[in-house]
């Protein structure tokens, strides 16, 4: 699985002229899910975005040393199969990515899994394979890449803190 995540200002998705989920501050993320992702990649990534520093501290003055749950923040979540995409020649091709009658329930469990980590009424989607405009407003710009693929993956990262 690989996630893009955008601290923004700001960010919304429109299907056909009408905006369907918007947030505040806080974090948009674009998902991209590879046809061998498991449930233990979804576990990762969720875990990793919600426990990114991307925010500083208002009280210490700290730069990177806040999380977007501890910020109150929203997170807004895209799919987004082009994640996955390899140019053979100058034409791009989704082979690895996941297909999308596997893909749309697999991506709905890691929306819900955002929303059982964190606070559902924070979580926002996109509609999954909608044609969609996503509207962001970068703030830093700050944009960091995850792969649950990494093979670092299960030796440090098993416990977050603070």
């Amino acid at each position: 699985m690989r996630a893009v995540v955008q601290r923004v200002a700001c960010a919304s998705v429109e299907v056909e002229g009408r905006i369907v989920s918007e947030i505040g501050p806080g974090l948009l993320v674009l998902v991209g899910l590879h046809e061998s992702d498991v449930d233990s990649d979804a576990d990762y990534i969720c875990r990793k975005v919600l426990n990114m520093r991307l925010f500083p501290n208002d009280k210490s003055g700290k730069n990177w040393d806040q999380n977007v749950m501890q910020k109150n923040y929203g997170v807004l979540l895209v799919s987004q199969f082009t994640l996955y995409g390899i140019l053979k020649g100058n034409k791009p091709d989704f082979h690895v990515a996941m297909s999308p009658e596997k893909a749309k329930p697999f991506y709905a469990s890691i929306v819900d899994k955002f929303r059982r980590s964190y606070n559902p009424d924070a979580v926002k989607d996109g509609i999954f394979g909608a044609m969609m405009k996503v509207n962001l407003v970068n703030d830093g710009p700050v944009t960091m890449q995850l792969d649950s693929s990494q093979p670092s993956r299960n030796t440090n990262d098993a416990v977050e803190g603070p």
